[in-house]
């Protein structure tokens, strides 16, 4: 009897184990849209028990892509946690309204990995993103990475490239 179950699992499952399969081969992104996000100067919170912690004001800014654009609405700020190994846990939280007029929020959960001479080696995130019922609301359907830039000559602002994993 349990072989007979196992079986049947077996054959319910094994052609979903080898669709992911093929789909981790395959796997690609797709570029989406850039958030040009400005910032404040950071407002330190202290030592927590997970580390020290600051929030970074996200006071504007706009966004742009094929088919999407629009600005950053201010009020949002990226938490971060440095912990003890020298990593930063980022957290940020805010919302993008289109040019057409829709409000959708936006989760960036990610990690930045110092490097030498005081930069970072690796910055990634998630970005997830919660959008009305409608035009944009295959945001909600997908997963996202993207890349944080700083750029010395654009001082106070955020540079974040959103992808679509495929």
């Amino acid at each position: 009897m349990k072989f007979l179950q196992f079986l049947l699992l077996y054959t319910l499952i094994n052609p979903l184990l080898v669709q992911a399969q093929e789909d981790m081969e395959n796997l690609n992104a797709e570029y989406v849209f850039e958030v040009r996000a400005e910032i404040s100067p950071p407002e330190v919170m202290g030592q927590s028990s997970d580390g020290v912690r600051q929030a970074i004001p996200i006071t504007g800014g706009d966004f742009s892509g094929p088919g999407i654009n629009g600005v950053v609405v201010p009020g949002g700020a990226d938490y971060q946690t440095r912990r003890a190994d020298g990593v930063t846990e980022v957290e940020a939280i805010y919302m993008i309204r289109t040019d057409d007029g829709v409000n959708i929020n936006v989760r960036n959960e990610g990690i930045i990995v110092p490097g030498e001479n005081g930069g970072a080696s690796y910055i990634r995130t998630t970005p997830r993103f919660n959008a009305p019922v409608g035009k944009y609301d295959w945001l909600n359907k997908h997963i996202f990475l993207s890349n944080l830039v700083v750029k010395p000559e654009r001082p106070g602002m955020v540079f974040v490239q959103i992808y679509k994993v495929l």
